[in-house]
């Protein structure tokens, strides 16, 4: 695929070999330690957003199937709370190395089932799920030593349901903490990715994980409904839409089970005077453009300074100009494709209400594939706080400019959305930095780049974005009785 616009030289295509891995005509579901086919023999077909080709058939979970699953838990649960903390240590420690070996493999199937690009996967994704693997292992014989004082105690069985943006990193955002702190799981994936967690459950046969400790239920979302609802669940950890998370906390108020919700976001990249701008524009757009804007801390507001507007957003125009759209398996490819038809219908849908409210709609020349779910990386400017666009989630390419004067004019710019899960600061001056991030309401502040995780370091929002923290110390409290 050529790139976006003509530059000095072409790049060759470089694409990452499919024979990487093998995709297996079907899956069922991972209860007990075994795949085994639902109750009625439902199945579902998942497909690669970039072709829409059919990549495997998957047994679609009924609520019968949810109940073997936290049985089979339940059951293990017993045995795996009971072993001492550095016995845990080694299998989790197992899953990590595992994970590393097999990093080619799952990288090169998380861009067919979701659509994004390989260097993404290869570079970003696989080495922070064994990381966050490799993370937790150190702490399961050290929860004493965690701050939540001494012999802190699983809470049993933990049923989490998981987005399609990061399928194996949330996997392991959810699994690594839960595994290390004692408690059984059983994890639903989203119903356009479920082949990572499927590849993920043979990983834990690999390792020899004992039965029942992960179960997989795939389906849509009546399975993960079924989860959440279940009377033997003492955790829920859900990511995904602020409707479904909304939901979710209806159907576990009045129980005993904990929860954590990490939810929507509009995250404000607020750039100052001062700012670096070759540097501030490579943050913009790792910012909005990674994972094709699919992300929930995702800067989709740009919040700009007025004295350097014209100039930024000059330089960030011929930036956008090179990014290279196309095959997700070609190492070249900075744009990969849309994960399912519904989602860029969305995306389609609110950047034409922003154009139809009046901002003005740019993006680079780019031919889009035929095949496939595509949006060509775009930007309005002419935004105003009233705009749809500057208001809601739109889980795409999509960036809305904003300007301003001063800091405090800044500050009630980004904060004046129900969200407030991520923002950027760009400056020069630390102290100027660090007086807008206390300011502002996100649970994430990130002072001259965008998008970087960690796992020492926790995650998670304010307000609509949710609420309780993954990673860091803070990710092991929602899975101990304390």
């Amino acid at each position: 695929m050529a790139p976006v616009s003509a530059s000095a030289f072409e790049y060759a295509p470089a694409p990452e070999s499919r024979s990487a891995v093998d995709i297996a005509p079907s899956y069922g579901l991972f209860i007990d330690g075994e795949f085994t086919d639902a109750t009625g023999g439902k199945v579902f077909k998942t497909v690669s957003p970039s072709t829409e080709e059919v990549l495997s058939e998957v047994a679609e979970a009924s609520e019968e199937d949810v109940d073997r699953a936290v049985k089979a838990a339940r059951k293990a649960f017993e045995k795996w709370s009971a072993l001492p903390g550095a016995e845990r240590a080694k299998y989790l420690f197992r899953i990590a190395r595992i994970i590393q070996e097999r990093s080619r493999e799952l990288a090169v199937l998380e861009t067919l089932n979701n659509g994004k690009p390989i260097k993404e996967t290869r570079d970003a994704d696989l080495p922070l799920v064994a990381a966050h693997f490799f993370y937790y292992a150190g702490w399961a014989d050290k929860l004493d030593h965690a701050g939540f004082g001494a012999n802190p105690r699983p809470l049993g069985v933990a049923g989490q349901v998981i987005p399609w943006n990061f399928p194996l990193l949330m996997l392991a955002w959810k699994i690594a903490p839960a595994l290390a702190t004692g408690n059984t799981v059983v994890l639903k994936p989203a119903e356009t990715t479920p082949l990572s967690a499927l590849f993920f459950a043979d990983i834990c046969r690999q390792a020899g994980l004992p039965k029942g400790v992960v179960n997989i239920v795939t389906g849509d979302g009546r399975p993960g409904a079924a989860l959440v609802a279940h009377p033997d669940v003492n955790k829920v950890a859900f990511t995904g839409s602020t409707a479904v998370g909304k939901a979710i906390a209806r159907t576990v108020a009045g129980t005993r089970k904990k929860l954590t919700l990490e939810l929507g976001g509009k995250g404000a990249n607020i750039v100052f005077d001062d700012a670096p701008i070759d540097q501030a524009v490579e943050g913009i757009v790792n910012g909005i453009f990674f994972n094709q804007g699919q992300v929930c801390c995702a800067g989709s507001r740009l919040i700009v300074q007025e004295s350097i507007q014209d100039e930024l957003l000059d330089a960030l125009k011929r930036r956008l100009s090179t990014l290279r759209l196309g095959d997700p398996l070609d190492k070249n490819t900075d744009i990969g494709a849309i994960n399912s038809a519904e989602q860029l219908a969305r995306i389609t849908a609110l950047a034409d209400a922003g154009e139809a409210e009046g901002a003005e709609r740019w993006s680079p020349a780019c031919e889009l594939p035929d095949a496939g779910y595509w949006f060509a990386p775009t930007l309005f400017t002419n935004v105003t706080q009233a705009h749809t666009i500057a208001r809601e989630e739109i889980f795409g390419p999509v960036l809305s400019v904003l300007s301003f004067r001063t800091p405090d004019e800044a500050v009630a710019k980004a904060n004046n959305t129900q969200y407030g899960l991520s923002a950027g600061i760009w400056s020069e001056k630390g102290s100027r930095i660090l007086a807008v991030a206390s300011k502002l309401r996100a649970g994430v502040v990130w002072s001259n780049t965008f998008n970087k995780f960690d796992p020492t370091s926790p995650f998670g929002g304010y307000k609509e974005s949710g609420f309780g923290r993954e990673g860091g110390r803070h990710g092991l409290e929602a899975y101990l009785d304390v």
